[in-house]
């Protein structure tokens, strides 16, 4: 049962996932890079500035609307296996970030950029390695979503 609602489902989950895959990959390719050569206290307050920014109403709409999108899709959208491995893909990623990145961005928060050059190198120290690590891995995961997502496009 493809039609109207599928296809328009099947858009609204490429776009999305296509902009979070684009913002994911500018932050590993730039913005983590560009952190990694400074000093720990520009780190740390670098890194609490960007979670608080990425907290707003256009980026939580942007990152949640995959999923329902694409749900809509594999139900009544064209190309189903793709939309499902984009879905499935998708789902992994943003478990990823909930469980993983988004604790080591909260306890991040909790430091005091005045508890003294220590604190701050062992906050980063427990920060940075593992984000970037499950950073990657979702990164991959979006990407490899976004690519599902255009296939079941050409497909349908």
């Amino acid at each position: 049962m493809t039609g109207v609602l599928g296809q328009s489902a099947l858009v609204v989950g490429t776009v999305g996932t296509g902009l979070i895959a684009g913002i994911f990959f500018a932050f590993s390719t730039s913005v983590m890079p560009g952190l990694a050569h400074t000093d720990d206290r520009t780190f740390v307050e670098a890194m609490q500035q960007l979670n608080l920014a990425i907290l707003n109403p256009v980026f939580l709409l942007l990152f949640m609307a995959p999923l329902p999108a694409l749900g809509v899709a594999v139900v009544t959208g064209p190309s189903r296996p793709w939309v499902i491995a984009a879905l499935v893909l998708y789902v992994i990623a943003f478990g990823i970030t909930t469980a993983g990145n988004i604790p080591l961005n909260d306890a991040l928060t909790e430091v005091g950029l005045d508890d003294g050059t220590p604190a701050l190198h062992r906050a980063r120290e427990a920060f940075e390695d593992p984000w970037n690590r499950l950073h990657l891995i979702r990164t991959i995961g979006v990407v490899a979503s976004f690519g599902c997502c255009i296939g079941a496009a050409l497909r349908a």
